[in-house]
């Protein structure tokens, strides 16, 4: 049978596909912009179920900071709309294109949702499926699901919306999306610190996330990432750099800015970065912009942030390269496509009480390596069971994380 591309205009029509597909067996591939079409396993599905024309601001109220969105619509025009009323999605969430061979700003919101892809202001804001307040979607049966709903009070029982947010569209297709967002900070200041070893790196960020200065994102650069950036202040120098973000109204900013300055200074030379060199910096941070080269299998690896240092001297060590986000809890790692230097690297993670992805790899290696952490018996076992309560047959996205489940 020759492959067919659906494009559903409402859920009436999505719930017929699906039902159809679910009657004969028939797998589908779910995609947005296809902007992370590349991020897991080959989908073994002739027929794509193309979201990308479910577009649109549903609803958005800034006085109640909620936003309803279809799915399709895409993360940069959400921003756009956003940031007229000087709002914003506070998971920061990053634009992986370039680096799994996409254009830029063709990440969509339900790609980036399915993904609970968040950025460095995790650590303050929490993570994207914290963000969302509401769904609506179709399961694998075909049946259309409404879970939450715009506020946070409606929120009662199993929390779907937030199951859903890391699936990868193996549950079921979700169409819209209700979001929390927040007012845009009015000032934005970030302190970097040069020279620091990872160790010494990660001590610094551990005590500054602990300490009253509220900050909203702490990273740690080698140097010759830091030497990558187009930010003149990071890429000088010629050293690792320590970075930490402080936001907020303009007053509070300046008083934790004196503070936190002097306690860094402790550790070495101090810079700081204003406005658009701030912006610039933690968005190369975000969106893995030294690791977007072609030869290079990318990894990242969460971990007990204290234990962040220690994914970098052991991935150096085996000839790769690795940057912390989320002051040592995420570790981002670079290195020559390998089975046995990937399965060491997710070895380091599982050493540690963290967990693995494989973000970008050539289908040689993925065929090797697992993309998601190999998960224990009881935890496998739990996630097929949730996989057949919504999809008994099996066919959303099926293959996508095949080795996980």
């Amino acid at each position: 049978m020759t492959g067919k591309t659906f494009r559903p205009v409402d859920e009436t029509e999505l719930a017929g596909v699906v039902a159809w597909a679910a009657a004969d067996g028939v797998p589908l591939e779910i995609i947005g912009s296809g902007s992370k079409r590349g991020l897991g396993h080959a989908i073994d599905a002739d027929h794509v179920i193309d979201m990308s024309e479910r577009t649109g601001i549903v609803d958005y109220e800034p006085a109640e900071l909620v936003l309803t969105v279809e799915a399709g619509t895409k993360i940069a025009a959400i921003e756009t709309q956003l940031g007229e009323a000087n709002q914003q999605m506070a998971f920061e969430p990053p634009d992986y294109g370039p680096l799994l061979d996409h254009p830029a700003a063709t990440a969509t919101i339900g790609g980036t949702m399915a993904g609970n892809l968040s950025g460095p202001r995790r650590v303050s804001a929490g993570a994207a499926r914290d963000h969302a307040l509401g769904m609506e979607a179709v399961t694998g049966r075909g049946e259309v699901i409404r879970a939450g709903g715009r506020v946070v009070k409606n929120v009662t029982g199993y929390d779907l919306t937030r199951l859903l947010c890391g699936s990868w569209g193996t549950l079921a297709v979700v169409t819209r999306f209700s979001l929390k967002v927040l007012p845009a900070p009015e000032m934005t200041r970030t302190l970097i610190v040069a020279g620091l070893t990872p160790s010494a790196g990660c001590r610094v960020m551990g005590e500054v996330l602990a300490s009253q200065h509220e900050v909203s994102a702490a990273a740690w650069l080698p140097a010759d990432m830091a030497a990558k950036s187009a930010v003149d202040y990071v890429s000088s120098p010629g050293t690792t750099v320590t970075a930490v973000r402080i936001e907020g109204p303009p007053a509070s900013v300046l008083a934790r800015h004196d503070s936190l300055r002097s306690m860094l200074a402790a550790h070495g030379p101090v810079e700081e970065l204003h406005g658009h060199n701030s912006g610039m910096f933690w968005k190369e941070v975000r969106d893995v912009a030294a690791f977007v080269t072609p030869e290079a299998a990318v990894m990242r690896l969460s971990v007990p942030p204290a234990s962040g240092a220690v994914v970098c001297d052991r991935v150096t060590a085996s000839g790769g390269h690795a940057f912390l986000d989320w002051g040592g809890g995420l570790a981002w790692c670079s290195f020559a496509p390998s089975p046995a230097t990937a399965t060491a690297i997710r070895d380091i993670a599982t050493s540690l009480g963290g967990h693995a992805t494989l973000i970008r790899a050539g289908e040689k290696l993925k065929a090797e390596v697992p993309v998601f952490h190999p998960q224990p018996a009881a935890r496998r076992d739990l996630s097929r069971r949730i996989r057949e309560g919504f999809d008994p047959r099996g066919i959303l996205n099926p293959g996508r994380m095949a080795m996980e489940v």
